[in-house]
């Protein structure tokens, strides 16, 4: 049997320097293009339109609980899937799943759900640059696996409302389509960077498209 992947990852999570990431500042206007809802709009509509239909309808939903002040949790997580999905309920997967034709296996364990719960928490903590923080709630999703299938579009939500929590929004979201690994704390802590490229890209484009 593979090594668990979601073992690996809970100990590079703990190994990665999530708070050397640079923090962003000053905290962007919003865009004039909303990159997650054109990627749902563009590309995503392109393969499925009513797939598209159905993550903008989670994005909507994600966005009011950000302007709520609610911070990640499984609720959330169960009424953005059931829309992912189109599907009246979810429920946590009950055993071992596997990604990337087979090649990850997250396993299951009695503290699991707990231990992801607490990963969650830690999505609002401000001792943690929004980036890293973002970055971190995306891996999370795809490597706890918390669903048996559309974990990758909620890990995009997911980050998105991390985001949103601090009045962010990204221009576009394209560069963060890339395989991630659970066993790379090279590969995490780069897409924490990434993250903050791209928000400081929004910031200058926002800015150029005001004057």
């Amino acid at each position: 049997m593979s090594d668990d992947a979601l073992a690996l990852w809970c100990q590079v999570r703990e190994q990665v320097d999530w708070s050397s990431v640079a923090a962003v500042s000053p905290v962007p206007v919003r865009p004039a293009v909303d990159g997650l809802a054109a990627w749902f709009d563009g590309p995503v509509r392109h393969r499925d339109p009513d797939r598209a239909d159905r993550l903008l309808t989670a994005m909507t939903l994600s966005r009011a609980a950000a302007s709520r002040g609610e911070p990640l949790a499984l609720p959330l997580l169960d009424d953005w899937q059931k829309l992912v999905l189109g599907i009246p309920d979810v429920c946590l997967r009950q055993g071992d799943a596997f990604a990337k034709g087979g090649r990850e296996r997250y396993g299951l364990k009695p503290r699991t759900w707990r231990d992801f719960a607490a990963c969650l928490r830690q999505s609002a903590d401000p001792s943690v640059p929004l980036s890293a923080r973002a970055a971190r709630a995306y891996l999370d999703i795809a490597f706890f696996h918390p669903y048996p299938d559309g974990n990758a579009r909620l890990a995009l939500l997911a980050l998105s409302h991390v985001l949103e929590a601090e009045g962010v929004r990204l221009d576009e979201v394209g560069p963060l389509q890339t395989t991630r690994y659970a066993d790379d704390p090279v590969g995490a802590l780069d897409l924490a960077a990434l993250v903050s490229v791209l928000i400081r890209a929004t910031y200058r484009r926002a800015i150029a498209t005001a004057q």
